[in-house]
């Protein structure tokens, strides 16, 4: 099973980015945020967040534009993205039976065979 990071961005609409791990996100919301934002928009920050950009502290650029636009970012790290493979069709009813909803009501699988 892969793992995803993603951030939410609380604009209207909100803004969602995915990316593989935490690390590439940080340089994706530097690139497709922080960096197409209107300078006049950050006022006097406007440089000092180029800078931290300029030098790859895509963090500390990030969290200056949180303060200069207080706009909020909502990150997280390690989701799950789940496939086929990982929950296939056909094994669906003998998972089931192992969930705590059906713990009670014993083997699962016998109802969905019965279908």
């Amino acid at each position: 099973m892969a793992t995803v990071a993603y951030a939410v961005v609380h604009t209207e609409p909100p803004s969602i980015f995915l990316a593989d791990d935490l690390e590439l996100l940080h340089r994706v919301l530097a690139l497709e945020v922080v960096a197409r934002t209107d300078p006049a928009l950050l006022a006097d920050r406007s440089e000092s967040i180029r800078e931290a950009l300029l030098e790859e502290r895509w963090g500390d650029a990030t969290v200056a534009w949180i303060r200069a636009t207080g706009t909020g970012i909502d990150v997280y790290d390690g989701k799950s993205v789940y496939g086929h493979d990982d929950l296939p069709a056909d094994m669906i009813g003998a998972q089931l039976q192992f969930t705590r909803l059906f713990a009670e009501r014993g083997a699962v699988a016998e109802s969905f065979s019965a279908r």
